[in-house]
């Protein structure tokens, strides 16, 4: 039987859980916790917000402290930076793989016996990621009075060099023939009808509108507004909150507009929401009316990836082989690349960072209604995903 268990259900030793650890604080510290699991626990709590944020931080500070408590057998609060060299390479390669490693092609519930930490070696840019995340965990340690000092500080940092452009986006091309795999889904039935209707409207939101998958499951069609501008036109907007609980306003362009309409007759709704409706912004083909989850998106969108990219492969030719390679590793968020890099080429790019919501926005913002006009007009008149005439 594994001794391998979640943080919420591990029983960590008396002599490895850090109340009497070297590194401890000695000062007065801010939280209440007295062993390192609790405190991991606290530093976590500030993330419930932001599922993404705190689904990626509680794996990677439960895989750091399994291997403290099972593998390396030192308490977190005892860590050197000797120590943290040694964990460096464990990600690289955690073994023993049957104590560490999911079996291939599983993936169990955290519940289960047959659960995990790892699904095999990290890359060694996941292990950077990794390793920083865990360095926000030490710094906030620190800074709560739980430790004395941050062993990862002193790690040697290689000057990176910034990537001279993204490449997990989608070139004009590679989007058409993604456009042409969503305009090419069966409607036979009620069901496929339903599902061709939600994978445009989904990826009308991921391109148009550039959304980031959480603000595309947490949205609701409240959000959309209409604004007479001070040259007297009116214009619809979404507004979302996003990443860092930010909000900002994206423009509803014609096309934007007109396939919201499209999605919400699909559904039995009127045309256009209510100010204060709760509908999510994307539903489930069955079932109750309820937010989709964000596996369930990513799923979608990995699925129209797939069949775009076994189209182009009967096609037979290098160049359709070589597109297909790189549309079937587009992910969800390959999308909000895709819109940013498109808009780059055709909108200003002030109106682009804003759009994509890359620059905080002040208060002020909120009268800058000529700005923000004339931001609405470019993205319109230029940012168009090119959907055939129904």
């Amino acid at each position: 039987m594994s001794d391998i268990a979640t943080l919420d259900q591990i029983v960590v030793p008396e002599r490895l859980d850090g109340r009497a650890g070297r590194n401890r604080g000695a000062g007065r510290q801010q939280i209440a916790a007295a062993d390192d699991r609790s405190a991991v626990l606290a530093w976590l709590a500030r993330y419930v917000d932001s599922p993404a944020t705190l689904a990626s931080y509680r794996r990677e500070s439960e895989r750091f402290l399994l291997w403290c408590v099972l593998q390396h057998q030192v308490a977190l609060s005892d860590l050197t930076h000797e120590d943290l060299l040694v964990y460096q390479r464990f990600l690289s390669n955690p073994q023993p793989a049957h104590r560490w490693i999911m079996a291939p092609g599983q993936k169990p519930a955290r519940s289960s016996p047959a659960w995990r930490p790892f699904a095999g070696p990290l890359s060694p840019a996941s292990v950077r990621q990794a390793l920083s995340i865990i360095n926000n965990l030490f710094s906030w340690l620190v800074e709560a009075g739980y430790l004395a000092g941050n062993p990862l500080t002193l790690a040697r940092r290689k000057r990176q060099q910034r990537a001279p452009r993204v490449t997990r986006f989608l070139s004009m091309a590679h989007w058409h023939a993604l456009r042409q795999t969503i305009e090419l889904l069966p409607t036979d039935s009620d069901r496929e009808r339903a599902h061709a209707a939600r994978a445009r409207w989904l990826l009308s939101l991921l391109y148009i509108g550039a959304l980031r998958v959480t603000e595309v499951c947490d949205g609701t069609m409240a959000g959309f507004f209409c604004r007479r501008g001070a040259d007297g036109k009116e214009r619809w907007w979404l507004e979302v909150t996003g990443k860092g609980d930010k909000t900002r306003l994206i423009p509803a362009t014609t096309e934007l507009m007109a396939e919201l309409m499209h999605y919400r007759r699909s559904r039995g709704l009127s045309a256009l929401p209510a100010h204060d409706e709760t509908t999510p912004l994307l539903l489930p083909v069955i079932g109750p009316v309820k937010p989709m989850a964000r596996t369930a998106v990513h799923e979608i969108v990995k699925s129209l990836m797939r069949t775009t990219a076994e189209r182009l492969r009967l096609l037979g030719d290098l160049e359709s082989e070589a597109a297909a390679a790189h549309i079937e590793q587009a992910s969800t968020h390959w999308m909000r690349h895709t819109a940013g890099t498109h808009q780059s080429n055709q909108v200003d790019l002030k109106a682009v960072r804003d759009n994509l919501g890359h620059a905080n926005i002040s208060t002020t913002n909120t009268y800058l209604h000529a700005e923000d006009d004339t931001r609405h007009d470019a993205t319109s008149q230029a940012h168009r995903a090119g959907w055939s005439v129904r």
